[in-house]
């Protein structure tokens, strides 16, 4: 049976779940561990592109990068020589493996020697306008090399390729996001926290479901879109806390994200 009041139901979810008791389960835990703005860019990256999977193995996985680069990542990006990439090789993540990882490298090198953030990656050239076309630049901008392995693209999703884009806007909801709570960290002041798409994935797009917040039969980025658009109405100014209510519903009922 779904709430009378659906609003004030998921309010209280957002309450419930949004609380820094819930970082040290989460994959944000990663980047938590870090004070330099650049660490916890990098670090929450790795952590949301290795978001599939348990949440344990996630955070394992995240930390044994972490370490694998002397546990300085901005230190590493911007100073490695040949040699140190040497100890990246043999990682791997499910699909991920270390040909991937020595090209997000190489991407987050060349970034960081023309930016101070990597907020910068998502911001097209005329300033920001909605968060389709700020994605759709991303992925554009992260391969743009000669150099970049096919093979990779498929860790980094678009609205072009009509993906429901979910790790990206689970990071983008990290850096974006301010409040009083403590979990996401709101570093990035370029992006309006308004224009954040809701991370949608099998758990969380059942339960938006049930609560008649998607119609839309296919899964994809017009459904995260559709999803959004409806808890819009709900708090225009900042719909993705809703993925606090959403994901807590779909782990009570699930067991796991």
């Amino acid at each position: 049976m779904l709430p009378t009041d659906l609003k004030s139901f998921m309010d209280a979810k957002v309450d419930e779940y949004n609380r820094k008791s819930f970082i040290e389960t989460d994959p944000i835990s990663i980047p938590h561990a870090f004070s330099l703005k650049q660490d916890v860019e990098i670090t929450g990256f790795f952590a949301s592109i290795f978001a599939w999977g348990q949440r344990k193995t996630i955070i394992n996985k995240t930390f044994e990068l972490v370490d694998r680069m002397g546990g300085e990542p901005y230190n590493f990006i911007v100073n490695h020589s040949d040699d140190d990439l040497k100890d990246l090789l043999g990682f791997k993540h499910r699909t991920f493996n270390d040909t991937d990882l020595l090209y997000f490298i190489d991407f987050l090198k060349r970034h960081y020697t023309k930016h101070d953030s990597l907020e910068d990656a998502f911001i097209p050239d005329g300033g920001f306008v909605d968060m389709e076309s700020a994605l759709i630049h991303f992925e554009k901008y992260f391969f743009d090399s000669p150099d970049a392995p096919q093979r990779t693209r498929k860790h980094v999703a678009t609205p072009a390729r009509n993906s429901t884009c979910k790790r990206l806007s689970m990071y983008l909801r990290w850096m974006v996001r301010s409040d009083d709570r403590g979990v996401d960290f709101g570093l990035w002041k370029n992006i309006p926290t308004s224009h954040l798409v809701c991370p949608i994935d099998v758990h969380v797009d059942r339960t938006a479901r049930q609560f008649g917040l998607i119609t839309r039969k296919q899964t994809d980025w017009k459904t995260a879109v559709e999803l959004t658009e409806n808890l819009r109405k709900m708090d225009p100014e900042d719909p993705s806390k809703y993925d606090f209510a959403l994901f807590g519903i779909s782990v009570e009922a699930a067991g796991s994200r």
